[in-house]
């Protein structure tokens, strides 16, 4: 139970300090669907998620005005699609737009799970069905896609980390229009979870319950407020600072979570503790980093502070709940956090440094744009150090890019709302082609030898 002084504190984080419910996602499994043809399968995968999450706007409307906590987002995770396609994996993009007729049908924002699990091995069908991402994205709205290409136990698959780049590059092209925003829902990852329920990289994984509730909150203004005021502490006193405040975090997201599942005949699944930033001045993981002594983020430091940022973040959440999962951690999506615009755009930060710290951080390179000029092996290879990263340290990795059409660097694109607007970042000029044309598979590393 909150006691007088949680309630207090959690309204003033609301009101001065930006705290929401970034989201309220519900895992869906649409193994039952699988029907004997792609149409017949289609028409259920429709059905089902209408059913399941007719309720789902309602309940965190009602919810949200209820605890005066913002609920930013309603979301919608299914099981890998590639598995529910398999059987007829060319016609793979009828699910698709049966999946997102149903997540305008229910008004949910983004529906995940446009998935394909290749992290050692690529059968045809999930060949097929990855080739058609791009099609897919170009012609929905709401659905988003993501691609495992590796893991700590299998290594990397090399062979689909270059289709990879190609389809990245692709699904650029078809979405020129819009800045090549079909990339925007495209994520490629290393040791992808299967309760994650930020996008564009939720699915529903086959270890999981029939339906489940996943929570994600969000608090970088909370925790900036709160070591705003410590300018002489220490390092050691603001990581206690950052973990109290993650606990009160938390707490809020418990809360919703628990009574969202409730309400929605659903399992309470995990609260993700990462901190998700928007474009919002005040909202801004950046500013943290920046916070604690930095001059600009993406100077040297910015890989400590980050580190021990998403350490607080974690001790002081594992604390307030024993149901947390997802990702858990801080995001850097360039395009979503105004301090990490700005960085980009005054030179602080490149792609090299945002690699190294997602070392320490949840995620990995994540909205980030490029020339459209770039060469599919160049994303591809951006894709391999990021999920060699993931494999090494046994963590999940993932690279969301956005090589943008006809622009080139110093220009911009703009999505608008939570997406942002992302600085065109330079990459390197030097050509990975022969290394990514090799295939084959990258072992996986000898720690991943434990049974």
């Amino acid at each position: 139970m909150f006691n007088t002084n949680e309630v207090l504190e959690t309204i003033d984080m609301v009101e001065r300090e930006h705290l929401d419910i970034r989201t309220v996602t519900m895992g869906i499994s649409l193994m039952p669907c699988i029907g004997a043809t792609a149409e017949a399968t289609a028409k259920k995968v429709y059905d089902a998620v209408c059913k399941k999450a007719e309720k789902i706007v309602k309940v965190t409307q009602d919810l949200s005005l209820e605890y005066g906590i913002p609920i930013v987002n309603k979301r919608v995770s299914i099981t890998p699609a590639s598995l529910i396609c398999a059987p007829f994996a060319e016609k793979s993009h009828l699910i698709g737009k049966a999946l997102d007729d149903a997540a305008k049908a229910v008004g949910i924002d983004f529906l995940g799970g446009y998935t394909a699990l290749v992290h050692k091995g690529m059968a045809d069908y999930e060949r097929t069905f990855i080739n058609s991402i791009p099609e897919v994205l170009a012609s929905t709205e709401r659905l988003c896609s993501s691609v495992n290409i590796g893991s700590s136990k299998s290594g990397i698959n090399m062979d689909a980390v270059k289709l990879m780049g190609e389809i990245v590059k692709k699904t650029a092209e078809m979405t020129a229009k819009n800045g090549g925003f079909g990339c925007a829902k495209l994520v490629v990852f290393c040791n992808a979870v299967e309760d994650n329920p930020f996008m564009a990289g939720a699915f529903h994984g086959v270890g999981e319950s029939g339906t489940v509730i996943n929570v994600g909150v969000s608090g970088p203004g909370v925790v900036q407020h709160a070591i705003d005021g410590m300018p002489q502490a220490d390092l050691t006193e603001l990581a206690e600072t950052i973990k109290r405040t993650a606990f009160k975090i938390t707490r809020a997201g418990q809360l919703i979570a628990r009574e969202a599942a409730k309400r929605l005949n659903a399992e309470f699944g995990i609260v993700d503790l990462s901190l998700a930033p928007t474009p919002a001045r005040g909202d801004s993981v950046a500013a943290i980093l920046e916070q604690m002594g930095l001059e600009s983020v993406g100077t040297h430091g910015t890989t400590a502070c980050l580190a021990m940022l998403n350490d607080a973040v974690k001790k002081g959440g594992v604390m307030a709940s024993s149901r947390v999962g997802g990702l858990s951690g801080a995001f850097i999506p360039v395009s979503e956090d105004i301090g990490m615009i700005e960085a980009a755009e005054r030179g602080s930060l490149c792609i090299d440094k945002l690699e190294a710290m997602t070392a320490v951080c949840s995620v990995g390179l994540d909205m980030i744009a490029v020339p459209g000029d770039t060469p599919a092996t160049t994303i591809s290879a951006i894709i391999a150090d990021e999920a060699a990263i993931g494999m090494i340290n046994n963590k999940t990795t993932a690279v969301r890019i956005i090589p943008a059409p006809n622009k080139k660097v110093g220009d911009e694109v703009n999505f608008g709302g939570l997406l942002g607007r992302a600085p065109v970042m330079p990459v390197h000029g030097e050509s990975a082609e022969k290394f990514i044309s090799r295939g084959g598979l990258i072992p996986a590393p000898i720690h991943s030898n434990k049974n």
